[in-house]
Protein backbone atom coordinates (compact mmCIF):
# COMPACT_ATOMS: atom_id res chain seq x y z
CA UNK A 1 0.00 0.00 0.00
CA UNK A 2 3.00 2.17 0.62
CA UNK A 3 3.97 2.08 -2.57
CA UNK A 4 0.98 1.96 -4.26
CA UNK A 5 -0.31 5.35 -2.30
CA UNK A 6 3.15 7.33 -2.26
CA UNK A 7 3.53 6.95 -6.23
CA UNK A 8 0.22 7.68 -6.82
CA UNK A 9 1.10 11.26 -4.91
CA UNK A 10 4.16 11.67 -6.58
CA UNK A 11 2.67 11.15 -9.96
CA UNK A 12 -0.59 13.56 -8.85
CA UNK A 13 1.87 16.25 -7.71
CA UNK A 14 5.20 15.90 -10.43
CA UNK A 15 3.63 14.30 -13.70
CA UNK A 16 7.39 14.86 -15.47
CA UNK A 17 8.06 11.65 -13.30
CA UNK A 18 6.24 9.37 -14.72
CA UNK A 19 6.86 10.70 -17.91
CA UNK A 20 10.86 9.95 -17.65
CA UNK A 21 9.87 6.55 -16.29
CA UNK A 22 10.15 3.63 -18.66
CA UNK A 23 6.60 1.91 -17.90
CA UNK A 24 5.91 4.14 -15.01
CA UNK A 25 7.22 2.04 -12.56
CA UNK A 26 8.18 4.09 -9.59
CA UNK A 27 9.03 1.32 -7.28
CA UNK A 28 11.02 -2.04 -7.66
CA UNK A 29 8.67 -4.99 -7.35
CA UNK A 30 9.39 -7.06 -4.30
CA UNK A 31 9.74 -6.09 -0.18
CA UNK A 32 11.97 -6.66 2.53
CA UNK A 33 10.76 -7.60 5.95
CA UNK A 34 13.05 -8.65 8.42
CA UNK A 35 13.01 -8.23 12.56
CA UNK A 36 15.03 -5.66 14.05
CA UNK A 37 18.46 -6.92 15.48
CA UNK A 38 22.22 -6.90 14.95
CA UNK A 39 22.25 -8.92 11.96
CA UNK A 40 19.89 -6.53 9.92
CA UNK A 41 22.87 -4.40 8.34
CA UNK A 42 23.50 -1.46 5.16
CA UNK A 43 25.27 -4.74 3.61
CA UNK A 44 22.62 -7.32 4.11
CA UNK A 45 20.26 -4.92 2.44
CA UNK A 46 22.77 -3.83 -0.32
CA UNK A 47 22.85 -7.88 -1.24
CA UNK A 48 18.92 -8.09 -1.22
CA UNK A 49 18.61 -5.78 -3.71
CA UNK A 50 21.52 -6.22 -5.68
CA UNK A 51 19.81 -10.34 -5.95
CA UNK A 52 16.22 -8.84 -6.86
CA UNK A 53 17.59 -6.46 -9.48
CA UNK A 54 19.90 -9.43 -11.21
CA UNK A 55 16.06 -11.52 -11.45
CA UNK A 56 14.63 -9.09 -12.79
CA UNK A 57 17.00 -8.68 -15.36
CA UNK A 58 17.14 -12.61 -16.10
CA UNK A 59 13.04 -12.63 -16.81
CA UNK A 60 12.12 -12.36 -20.41
CA UNK A 61 9.55 -10.18 -21.62
CA UNK A 62 7.11 -11.94 -23.64
CA UNK A 63 6.21 -10.06 -26.85
CA UNK A 64 2.94 -10.27 -27.95
CA UNK A 65 3.04 -9.03 -31.46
Amino acid sequence: MLKSISSSVIFKEHPEVEKELLGGEFWEDGYFARTVGEKVTAEVIRNYIKYHREQEKSLKQVELF
